[in-house]
């Protein structure tokens, strides 16, 4: 599952399969860039790892990026690090994810907790002013923390956020009703036994991930960074938190409701997601609407992970955002 074991959300049916990644693509991109400043937050619970680049201090406001799970790793932003030639871009793993301490204390893994990991990493890059991105879970994350009106966030970019549980398992029916017969039907057969690790199951998990999780190949830039020390996807955090599959949730998100906060959000923010995504479309557009002054931007042809599946665009939406901000 190397090839996917970075990206924001990932079913467990894949790693309980052992399922080979997609044929690995060539690429003239041999090595990932190396981080200028490696740092070990404090956090509450344990040390983090966070990697920065480019100009961190005494220039634009650098921009945080927060990866996807629970469970996921800093790997998964990876295509965020050409961004380093304007402003300073800072990733970080969180805890019990990737690089970061593992304490494995499942009273760590509630969403205030995530939250506070934000501050953490603030302070250890004296982010005075700052702009903030979440991908996914990480997406839940940066809405929970611009709702509180921090001070010091200049701009917030969700791409492809998790808002609410019941939204997105409202999408994930939607796009089930596009999957073949055969596989709908496994997946009906699996919630009425509860049987998740039947083969046509996992197939049809299988299936829907590569059609609205991630649709490509691996990046050449995440392709050169799956090897730097191999962090991996925490699959006991995904399932306590998540649950067996991206639309099937048993764990402590499954009354997940975050529409609420989207009003009190009071910096300018850009909504993110793909043609494909497992956030829906016409989901985010709405979600947008309730954010004041908050844009939606559609990427065509992108699944969930959009700077996986388009790279280039990924790049242009941030950099169009963030061109002339502070």
């Amino acid at each position: 599952m190397a090839a996917l074991a970075a990206a924001p959300m990932v079913p467990p049916a894949l790693f309980a399969q052992g399922a080979a990644p997609p044929k690995r693509r060539s690429s003239a991109v041999t090595a990932c860039p190396v981080p200028a400043v490696e740092k070990r937050p404090a956090a509450d619970g344990g040390s983090l790892y966070a990697r920065g680049n480019g100009q961190l201090s005494g220039g634009p406001a650098p921009i945080l990026f927060l990866h996807g799970g629970p469970g996921g790793t800093h790997l998964g932003m990876v295509g965020a690090l050409p961004l380093a030639d304007a402003r300073g871009v800072i990733l970080y793993d969180q805890l019990d994810c990737g690089l970061s301490d593992r304490p494995g204390k499942r009273a760590n893994w509630t969403v205030d907790r995530f939250v506070s990991e934000i501050d953490a990493v603030r302070r250890a890059f004296n982010l005075e002013r700052f702009h903030l991105s979440g991908t996914s879970w990480g997406g839940t994350l940066a809405m929970e923390y611009a709702a509180r009106q921090p001070a010091g966030l200049e701009s917030l970019i969700l791409l492809s956020p998790l808002v609410s549980t019941r939204a997105w398992l409202a999408d994930a029916e939607q796009w089930i009703l596009g999957l073949p017969p055969e596989m709908q039907a496994a997946i009906t057969e699996a919630r009425r036994t509860g049987n998740y690790d039947a083969e046509t199951f996992q197939q049809a998990d299988l299936f829907y991930a590569r059609r609205h999780l991630s649709r490509e190949r691996l990046s050449p830039l995440h392709l050169a960074c799956q090897g730097r020390r191999d962090p991996l996807f925490n699959l006991d955090l995904y399932l306590h938190m998540w649950g067996p599959s991206e639309f099937v949730v048993t764990g402590t998100l499954g009354d997940y409701d975050g529409e609420h906060l989207l009003p009190r959000i009071n910096v300018p923010t850009l909504f993110v997601g793909g043609e494909y995504d497992e956030a829906r479309p016409q989901t985010l557009k709405a979600f947008a609407r309730q954010v004041p002054g908050a844009r939606y931007q559609m990427v065509a042809g992108s699944g969930h992970w959009v700077e996986n599946d388009r790279p280039a665009e990924h790049q242009r939406v941030l950099r169009e955002w963030l061109a002339g901000r502070a």
